[in-house]
């Protein structure tokens, strides 16, 4: 059996850090806001290329604190719009309505599964503020171009950087492209936590200590509170479980492109439609390998029969949930045919190479009427 992320597995190779980290948060006796996070703030901004960093409770969070701040900051206002791929996690959307913004879905570039910047350039409208490029599966969505739209309409550029921990555009990491980016430490995540965390990277003093302040009540002064607040810390444990597994993150990337690069080279099959990789294949991350199946059901099923663990991410898109239900007259084709098509096959740090071409020559197997 070729699971699809033993996480077991990939964390016991830490376990001799992480245990010390967790017994270092425990002899400390101080548990919120301590020493780990402070810490980890810097090394994590250092490592992004940015001014600050503000760690919190999860990714969705860190996306819904940049939009609160930016309308505390009187930068934004409630029903102004936000553009983000109609292909995209929930989470991206939820983070923009749930701040009393308003989402407007522009459809993906079907070989990159990344915003197509003209499909953003006909979504601005006069009450457009911000742009949120999904960098989906580890490969960034910032382009110059996409600056350069932001910049004509004067325009904030808020990556949702969940899935793209170490991404790279022409030679800047993700989290200091755009104005602020919002992270997510999800177990599975290329860089991830014992549970759930996230932060906020930038570059805006001001925005950051807004942030830092909405995520603690509201309050930069103990019992002072200047905003209505959350609750949205990064916990003690977590920030020094991360701290001991970052210095593992770019060796672990060059692992996962290892393993994407003979799945690239090997996987032949004509019923199988590949990503397209970036010219530069150090800037891709690969946090999903995400192919395209007509039959992507049937795919699934193959590789079930021979022991191989995929995934679909994601199986609907986020205007035919029920949660956004106003939008279900909307058409996004190509964002359906994605959600229709999309089979994650496994890129687990751990796997043998014995693994890999087994996957690919189950790949191979299909028979290609399918």
């Amino acid at each position: 059996m070729i699971p699809f992320l033993d996480l077991g597995r990939i964390n016991d190779r830490h376990r001799t850090a992480l245990l010390a980290a967790m017994e270092r948060v425990v002899d400390s006796g101080w548990f919120i806001l301590g020493r780990e996070v402070v810490a980890f703030n810097e090394e994590w901004a250092a490592y992004c290329g940015a001014a600050r960093a503000v760690g919190v409770a999860n990714g969705l969070d860190a996306l819904h604190l940049i939009f609160r701040a930016y309308t505390e900051l009187g930068v934004m206002r409630p029903g102004d719009e936000v553009i983000v791929a109609s292909n995209t996690y929930i989470a991206s959307i939820l983070a923009i309505s749930e701040s009393g913004l308003v989402p407007v879905l522009a459809e993906p570039d079907l070989r990159t599964f990344n915003l197509d910047v003209d499909a953003v350039e006909r979504a601005v409208t006069a009450r457009t503020r911000a742009i949120l490029p999904v960098h989906l599966y580890g490969r960034v969505a910032y382009s110059d171009d996409l600056q350069r739209i932001a910049d004509r309409h004067g325009l904030k550029i808020v990556e949702d950087a969940a899935q793209s921990h170490g991404a790279s555009y022409q030679g800047r990491k993700a989290g200091a492209l755009g104005d602020a980016a919002g992270w997510s430490f999800y177990p599975t995540k290329n860089l991830g936590a014992l549970g759930d965390a996230g932060a906020v990277t930038t570059n805006d003093q001001q925005l950051a200590d807004a942030i830092a302040s909405l995520a603690n009540y509201g309050s930069r002064k103990r019992y002072v509170n200047v905003y209505k607040g959350l609750n949205s810390r990064l916990d003690e444990l977590q920030a020094a479980v991360l701290r001991a597994k970052l210095t593992h993150l770019d060796a672990e990337n060059v692992r996962r492109r290892e393993i994407v690069g003979a799945y690239l080279a090997g996987i032949r099959n004509r019923a199988i439609i590949l990503p397209e990789p970036p010219d530069n294949p150090d800037e891709h991350v690969w946090h999903l390998f995400v192919v395209r199946c007509s039959d992507r059901d049937g795919l699934q099923r193959h590789l079930d029969s021979r022991g191989i663990g995929t995934i679909v991410h994601y199986p609907t898109p986020p205007h035919r949930q029920r949660a956004y239900s106003e939008w279900g007259a909307r058409a996004y084709p190509i964002a359906e045919q994605i959600h229709r098509e999309v089979l994650s096959l496994p890129v687990d740090i751990t796997m043998s190479d014995h693994d890999v071409l087994s996957v690919i020559a189950a790949c191979n197997e299909l028979s290609v009427s399918a």
